[in-house]
């Protein structure tokens, strides 16, 4: 089943990448934070505990755990989380790729719809990178 949503999501991308470890660049509007970004969109990558292999398993498992409507998609090198709010229903995304040559985890999180998300995605990667630490994953 994860296997037929990545196809589906890969083929209904607009956006091509053009290596392993590239990210959706963040729009101009500020619902959008990147560590790929520059300016006001940047946030720090998380940088792994140890250059062991990283355990995309545990990664899915925390990501379910940061709030109640999200579905996860992952291959192992890059993980798509959907989160969906309570009230209106707004989607936002969440990426990461896994970067063992650089020996971090590039993250994204950005509105789907609107201009303002107040911080909602920023602090999204924030409380990620908390449980991050706490469980041994990085630093």
């Amino acid at each position: 089943m994860q296997a037929l949503l990545l196809l589906i999501l890969a083929m209904s991308s607009t956006y091509t990448f053009s290596n392993d470890t590239d990210l959706k660049p963040c729009p101009d509007t500020p619902n959008c934070v990147s560590s790929q970004a520059i300016e006001g969109h940047s946030i720090k990558p998380f940088a792994l505990a140890n250059s062991s292999t990283v355990d995309t398993g545990t990664l899915v498992a925390l990501i379910q755990r940061l709030e109640e409507k999200v579905s996860v998609i992952n291959d192992n090198q890059r993980i798509h989380a959907e989160f969906t709010s309570r009230v209106f229903g707004f989607v936002d995304d969440l990426d990461l790729v896994i970067s063992q040559k650089q020996n971090i985890i590039h993250v994204r999180s950005a509105s789907r719809t609107g201009h303002y998300d107040f911080g909602v995605n920023r602090r999204r990667i924030e409380k990620l990178r908390a449980l991050l630490i706490q469980e041994g994953v990085i630093q």
